[in-house]
C-alpha cells in the first residue's frame, strides 16, 4: 500500500507530533510538530524536516546548527495522530545544546537535571 501523509491524523491546526530517536540507541532525543508538507519533504529529502508553531515556517533539523536529523524509519502509531521518527542524529538534539530535550527529571518533588549542555 502507498503511504499517503493526508490519511494521518492531524489536530485542528494541521499538525501532528513527532517523536525523534535514535535509531541505534533507541534514545528518544525529542518531540516536534510535523504538517502533511513537512512529513512529505522528510520522506523525499532523508532530511527530518519539522513544522515551527512559532514561526510558522518549515525547519529543516540542523540546518542552522548543523545537528542534522537524517531519517532512518518513519513508524506510525495505531491512530495515525503520532509519527515516531528513528533518525541519525549528528550531534546534541535539543536546542538548549543537550544531546536529549527530555533531560530533566521529577524526582521526591524536585526537579533534577541529568545531562549538561554538549561543550
Amino acid at each position: 500500500m502507498t503511504f499517503d501523509p493526508a490519511t494521518l491524523r492531524y489536530d485542528d491546526r494541521g499538525l501532528i507530533p513527532a517523536i525523534a530517536q535514535d535509531h541505534a540507541t533507541g534514545e528518544v532525543l525529542m518531540m516536534a510538530w510535523m504538517n502533511a508538507d513537512a512529513v512529505a519533504r522528510t520522506l523525499s529529502t532523508g532530511r527530518v524536516t519539522y513544522w515551527s508553531r512559532s514561526r510558522q515556517a518549515f525547519w529543516v533539523k540542523g540546518e542552522t546548527s548543523g545537528h542534522v536529523q537524517r531519517l532512518v524509519e518513519l513508524r506510525l502509531d495505531c491512530d495515525r495522530d503520532c509519527l515516531l521518527l528513528k533518525v541519525d542524529q549528528t550531534g546534541p538534539a535539543c536546542h538548549t545544546n543537550r544531546r536529549v530535550c527530555f533531560y530533566i527529571r521529577v524526582q521526591d518533588g524536585q526537579e533534577v537535571e541529568l545531562m549538561a549542555p554538549e561543550a
